[in-house]
Formats: structure tokens, sequence, C-alpha cells
């Protein structure tokens, strides 16, 4: 090609013609990058994405929620936390957070009591809550808290050898009732003779396990409380009822004899055959989004003839090959079709019925009275606690019991582990791989490179 003068300006204006456009063309992404945004989380289990249990609470907050940081750090931390609250914003425009340094506003400081550095202030509908972890489970948490309108009191009857949401033995119910904490419920122990009567400010009664005989005062108390609207939740264990019979009477409650077996647990490395396995959840609303399997360790089957205007619907069924054994739990157990009781078997109930006006404590509680009775206690113990979706169905009942429906479907984990946990000769084959493989490769290919070129 002959270059002359008129090619060389037709080149020349077709560079021109080219850094135009491509300035114009970084000058529009520029633009469009300010008015429309998108991100991708790349990273395992999501860790840079709002979880789905936030979104679920953010989305039951119709109104602003202003989150305030009191923070003398510009840096590292000052970043983390933007990165932190800014997921919330993201899903909730309405969702506003502010930095705040304490040493200029000394008074407010002062006023709130914010004590530590990085401490975060958030206020919805007028209600507050300060917390000083700054993570997502802490702040989901008190979203949750300030989403109650109140503070339910859950009360545990005590004095009769009941699981006790303060100790920490594996029967207990201490991380449970911890979690419950967590999510705005205030717990408190009541012993039925001493005090001799249920506080009127209860919101759920619990009977967890008793091991001893009630006193009929005591029973009596408990009936007056249902007659009377209070909600309850009962976990009963497979055997005696230890003086409650007059309760499960009034309720319409019985209870299959015997223990649970479900050869289905097998399945899950369980030799136990007292361990009941349920994936199937009836249409109750208390089990809406639970698709998680549940184990329950010795349970009995609950069977319930609704009395007078009360509603009954279970809510957790075993397989069809478990069966209610009556006989000696040793040995070879097989199913008895003249002695035990055939699967599928009820393990919960909810029941439910309209409220008299005169029980009513308020035009809330004069809608609805709400009970749950389940067949085992062991669910929600210490031990057994993080099996399954038994911690998301505990949250569920008393979300359901306390009348916060809006809360039932938002899972009660929020953050997935970090950890990877690799086996030893995984690890070695890492470590070496990288360690003397590697490093030995790189060094044979420079020296085949470097005699290659010395024979060249």
């Amino acid at each position: 090609m002959k270059v002359t003068k008129n090619s060389r300006r037709q080149i020349r204006l077709q560079n021109i013609v080219f850094v135009l456009l491509f300035v114009l063309v970084v000058g529009l992404l520029a633009w469009l990058s300010q008015r429309y945004q998108y991100q991708a989380d790349w990273t395992a289990n999501n860790r840079n994405t709002l979880s789905v249990a936030s979104a679920r609470v953010l989305d039951q907050m119709p109104e602003q929620v202003k989150a305030s940081v009191f923070t003398v750090d510009s840096g590292a931390m000052h970043q983390y936390i933007a990165d932190l609250l800014g997921r919330y914003q993201r899903h909730k425009k309405s969702f506003k957070f502010e930095f705040i340094n304490p040493d200029t506003e000394p008074d407010r400081v002062r006023q709130l009591g914010i004590k530590v550095d990085g401490e975060l202030l958030l206020e919805y509908q007028g209600r507050s809550e300060q917390i000083t972890a700054l993570n997502e489970q802490a702040i989901t948490n008190a979203l949750q808290r300030l989403l109650r309108a109140s503070e339910p009191w859950l009360v545990f009857v005590e004095g009769h050898g009941e699981r006790s949401p303060f100790d920490k033995a594996n029967h207990d119910l201490q991380v449970w009732a911890q979690q419950l904490e967590a999510k705005g419920f205030q717990l408190h122990g009541l012993n039925l003779a001493t005090a001799g009567l249920v506080p009127d400010n209860t919101n759920v009664l619990v009977v967890a396990g008793p091991q001893v005989d009630f006193l009929p005062g005591e029973v009596a108390l408990i009936e007056a409380y249902v007659r009377q609207g209070g909600n309850l939740l009962w976990l009963a264990d497979p055997g005696e009822m230890f003086g409650l019979e007059p309760l499960a009477e009034q309720l319409g409650i019985s209870f299959e004899p015997g223990v649970i077996v479900d050869p289905a647990a097998q399945m899950f490395a369980i030799d136990d055959p007292t361990f009941a396995i349920v994936g199937d959840y009836g249409l109750h609303p208390l089990v809406d989004g639970l698709d998680m399997l549940t184990i329950f360790p010795r349970a009995a089957g609950v069977m319930v003839e609704p009395q007078g205007q009360w509603q009954a619907d279970g809510f957790l069924f075993t397989t069809e090959r478990s069966w209610s054994e009556t006989g000696v739990l040793a040995g070879e157990i097989g199913f008895d079709e003249r002695e035990d009781v055939a699967g599928p078997l009820s393990l919960a109930v909810a029941l439910t019925r309209g409220l008299d006006n005169e029980y009513a404590k308020d035009e809330a509680e004069s809608k609805q009275q709400r009970i749950v009775v389940v067949g085992d206690g062991d669910f929600l113990s210490n031990a057994y606690l993080g099996n399954g979706g038994n911690l998301d169905l505990g949250m569920n009942m008393l979300n359901w019991l306390s009348r916060d429906d809006q809360l039932i479907a938002v899972p009660a984990k929020i953050t997935l582990g970090r950890s990877l946990n690799l086996s030893r000769n995984a690890s070695m084959v890492i470590g070496f791989g990288f360690l003397v493989f590697l490093p030995a490769i790189l060094l044979l290919t420079g020296l085949g490179v470097w005699l290659k070129r010395r024979k060249a």
C-alpha cells in the first residue's frame, strides 16, 4: 500500500475518531455506573450477601430503619461497618445509616450511654436497640427485637424436675433459651407451689417434661390459666403424666402407649431405635417454610379429641414404617400388631379457640388462644437442639404461641460456617503439592529451558 498525504490524513482522522468514541464509551459507562448498580457475590456461602433470614426480617419492617454508628475510626473498621450495613441498605432502601464521631457529640453519647467505640444504635418506630457486636447475626437479632411490639414473657414451670432454661446439662434447655432471649423474649421461672398464681403478663406458659407429680393445687392453677385464655407449650415425654391428667382431659389430649420406634433413623447412622425422624409437616402456619428434617429422641404419639370450642391440628408426623413400641426396648425389636400402634403417628398438635372478651387482656388477645402439645422434650434440649431443623421448629413454636406470626418463616440460623475441614490425606496432598511438587516442577522447567538455550 502506497502511503500518501491523503492516506496519512485518513489514518490520523480514524485515530482521532477512535479516541473520541473510546472516551465517549468510557464516559457513558461511568454515567451508567452512577445510575445503575450490579453486584455478584461469588464467595462461599454468599458471605458478602444479606442472608435469607435478615432479608425476611427487613421485609416485615415497612417503615424506615435508622442505624447510628458511634466510632472515631475512619479506616478499616469504618469500611467494615459500612460494607456490613450496606447489605441491609441494598435490600431495603429506607434503611439509613450514619457515622457519628463521639468526640464531636459528647452530650448525645452521654445521654445514650454509649461506652464502646463502634457501638451501634438501631431505631424503628420510636424504639431503639444498642449493640456492640458488629456482625449480621447480632444486627438481625436486634431488628427482630425491634419488630416485636413488646418483649413476650415466657414462664417456665419449675419444682418438678422439669428441663431448665437456665442450666447447661444435656437434658436442659439453656441453648434454646439463649436463642429465645436473643430474639427478644423474656424468660422467667415459676414455682406454682410458692407463687400461688400464674402472672397476668405471662404470654406463654411452658411445662417442659416434669419428673415428679404436680400437687392438685398446682394443676388447678394451670387449668385456670388455660380456661382464662392463656397460651401453653406442653413438652411431654413418654410414660407418666405426673399428675397432669386433668389438664390433658381439659384439652382432650391423650398419649399413645409406649415409645416411638422409627427404622428410618438407621439411614442417618443412628443406631438407637427410639429416634423418630420427621419430614412430614402438615399445612399448619406453625411449620410454614420448614423444609428440614427434625429428630425426636424417645417420643410419644399424641392424640386429640377437641373439647368444646377447641380446634386441633397435627403438624408433626412420623414415617409409615414407624410404630409405638409397648414392649421392652432391648434386643431384637419388631412391630407386633397385637400390642404396638402402627405409624404414621402424630408427634405434636396445635389447639386454638376464639377467646371470650372477658378473658382478653387487649384487642390482639381477643382473637385466638393457642396451645401446643408435643410428645417429646428432648428435641429442644442442649444435646439435640442442633440436629436438623430442631432449632427452627422450637423458634416457630414460640413465635406462633406469642402471636408473632410474621417471624415464623424467619430461619433461626442466619450464618453458615466458614471453616474448611480437610482430612489428613487432603492436607498432606496440598502441603506437599505447594511446598515440594510445585517448586520442583518450576525448577525442572527452568533447568530444561537453560539447557536448551545452552545447546542452541
